[in-house]
């Protein structure tokens, strides 16, 4: 399979129009290039982290990048989501009774297996054999056991790891007084569950972007943005679900997506205001999610 035939192959496989191909050859290409010229320089194993809102197109993104790397660039590549790291359920349950009752939902900062994620992510990089990667079932909302996980062949040269929180920092304490929606306001009235999650970037997630070599953003414009696209990445999901022989019903209704949203509220906005200003590659978005700019650390800007 050539090029283009990869990419034909990815268009369809992510239901994109074929005028995605000049969005790639714009904007992606040209990514796919640094990051292949920063591992040329680095001379081994590189961790790149992308950071996204929910819908954003941090997944179609990371998924792209392995494919043009390898066609373009004959470099080995995975793309991984925090999403696969999150803590079985009933670890989360345990979580909810011990700590609050918010920490059942998956999703937030202490929520994640740091510790596996950052075992496994290492393994990529640095053991030379197979590695099982794990895989979290969003409509069971468990982590698949570890006989089902698949199998990656290691070292390879870039791990793309992609979450909606990946990269965020931790608050000052006094911004975590206030709440930022009725779900906190209502369900979270002493800060109990924000100061948690809060201490958990701080503590376990921090340390993991210290292992980062690169960052890339998509910068959506704001938080209202992404109830809708976390609609329509819904639909997909319930979409795929149908096609692989599940049952093709929504998986949460549009009230229930109205409230789950406002757990990534807080910190979305966070990151928004945060880290632009931050990562080495940005995408700035329009409501459309067209990208309408981009700019490179120590770099001219152009869009």
């Amino acid at each position: 399979m050539n090029t283009d035939q990869a990419l034909q192959a990815f268009l369809e496989e992510h239901r994109l129009p074929s005028a995605y191909r000049q969005i790639i050859d714009r904007w992606f290409a040209p990514l796919a290039e640094g990051l292949a010229a920063r591992h040329a320089t680095a001379g081994r194993p590189l961790l790149i982290g992308i950071n996204g809102s929910q819908g954003s197109g941090k997944s179609t993104l990371a998924a792209l990048l392995t494919i043009l790397l390898a066609e373009r660039h004959g470099l080995r590549s995975i793309d991984l989501s925090i999403d696969d790291f999150y803590l079985t359920r009933a670890q989360r349950q345990q979580l909810a009774q011990d700590v609050h009752p918010l920490l059942a939902t998956r999703g937030v900062p202490g929520t994640h297996d740091v510790a596996l994620m950052r075992d496994t992510l290492q393994q990529l990089m640095q053991r030379q054999g197979p590695v099982a990667v794990p895989r979290f079932d969003k409509a069971a909302d468990d982590r698949l056991p570890p006989a089902q996980w698949p199998q990656t062949e290691a070292p390879l040269d870039l791990v793309l790891i992609e979450g909606w929180c990946f990269g965020t920092q931790a608050q000052a304490q006094a911004a975590l007084e206030a709440p930022v929606n009725q779900l906190e306001s209502d369900e979270d009235p002493d800060g109990t569950w924000r100061r948690y999650v809060n201490h958990a970037i701080e503590h376990d997630y921090q340390p993991l972007y210290q292992d980062v070599d690169a960052w890339i953003m998509l910068q959506a414009p704001s938080f209202d943005c992404v109830y809708q696209w976390r609609l329509e990445q819904e639909a997909k999901l319930v979409e795929k679900i149908a096609q692989q022989g599940g049952q093709g019903t929504q998986l949460m209704s549009a009230p229930q997506l109205a409230r789950f949203i406002q757990h990534y509220q807080r910190l979305t906005e966070h990151a928004l205001r945060t880290l632009p200003a931050q990562v080495d590659y940005l995408y700035r978005l329009d409501a459309q999610r067209n990208i309408i700019s981009f700019s490179q650390a120590h770099a001219e800007q152009y869009g």
